[in-house]
């Protein structure tokens, strides 16, 4: 059995005459929708916005019902598919209230790790769509820093911790994986936002997968910690949960704000990401202020430390 999701643009006739063609399957709406309905395939959830979720075992039998009435581009369907397993989340986490949590600044040279969560209630789900809020990996960096202020501003409740590149490469040199740290960081946020949200609902907690959850875990006892009750992973869950695509874009924001402050202190601009350009920057920074500034603002165990040497 697959999990899976679909997302589409549809117009506010198509989701008229699809209410009507539900009404037999209709549930309880979410606070700015037009309907909700439960079919044998999927749970369908119509927006005023005219964004229709369809989530469950087929997906896209529902959706092929109503997108071969419209002429919409394939660019504006969003499919994911996962296989299940104990710690798949069920497919009403994502219409509950639930903490997720999203890293950045892991594949950058540059710059810090980012991990932030969020804790989003039921009612809080349809307000943050209409926000904007969605995976970041669609949304600009200027998006991001206007959404991650937004977010803040609701006052939904966050988690956000930095592993900056000293401490990053103290413990690289321990013998630490960055696996390890992503789930310590992870881990420590969630506990830290459980505190924070005390005694209210909370129906489980969703990680984007970076590892299999038995590596997670085996990380994280490594420590003598342990996981919480009703913890779920998957991949790419920034598409399937707000609450996630909500702490990715905080997180990212965040990775952002650390870059900008970074290359001020260094006094050269510092590039995102892994490229050729990074190691031309690593060449420009060595010649500037030194091989020693890179522990204070890189990830120096990256390849990209030897790369740079041909720029020299």
């Amino acid at each position: 059995m697959k999990l899976g999701q679909s997302v589409h643009k549809l117009t506010l006739e198509t989701i008229n005459k699809m209410k009507k063609y539900y009404q037999h399957f209709l549930q309880d709406p979410p606070q700015g929708s037009v309907f909700r309905a439960k079919t044998k395939n999927a749970v369908i959830t119509a927006y005023k916005s005219g964004k229709v979720l369809f989530q469950g075992a087929s997906p896209e039998a529902e959706a092929g019902k109503w997108m071969n009435k419209q002429q919409v581009p394939k660019s504006q369907q969003k499919v994911t598919s996962q296989k299940t397993s104990l710690y798949t989340p069920p497919l009403t986490l994502f219409n509950n209230s639930h903490i997720g949590s999203d890293e950045a600044g892991t594949g950058d040279y540059f710059g810090p790790i980012t991990v932030a969560c969020t804790y989003v209630k039921k009612e809080q789900i349809a307000a943050l769509s209409e926000l904007g809020v969605k995976d970041s990996k669609n949304l600009s960096d200027e998006q991001i820093r206007k959404l991650s202020k937004e977010i803040i501003k609701s006052r939904l409740p966050y988690s956000l911790l930095v592993l900056r590149n000293e401490k990053y490469n103290k413990l690289q040199k321990k013998g630490w994986s960055q696996g390890k740290m992503k789930a310590m960081l992870h881990h420590h946020a969630i506990k830290n936002l459980q505190q924070k949200i005390n005694n209210q609902p909370l129906k489980g907690i969703l990680i984007d997968q970076f590892c299999e959850p038995s590596l997670y875990k085996k990380y994280i006892s490594s420590e003598k910690e342990s996981l919480s009750a009703k913890t779920y992973f998957i991949t790419k869950a920034e598409s399937y949960s707000l609450a996630v695509a909500a702490g990715s874009i905080i997180a990212r924001a965040s990775f952002l704000n650390e870059m900008d402050k970074l290359s001020k202190k260094i006094g050269v601009p510092l590039q995102k990401g892994a490229s050729y350009l990074v190691d031309q920057t690593i060449a420009n920074i060595i010649k500037k202020r030194g091989k020693q500034v890179l522990h204070t603002c890189a990830k120096t165990h990256f390849a990209n430390t030897n790369k740079a040497k041909k720029y020299l």
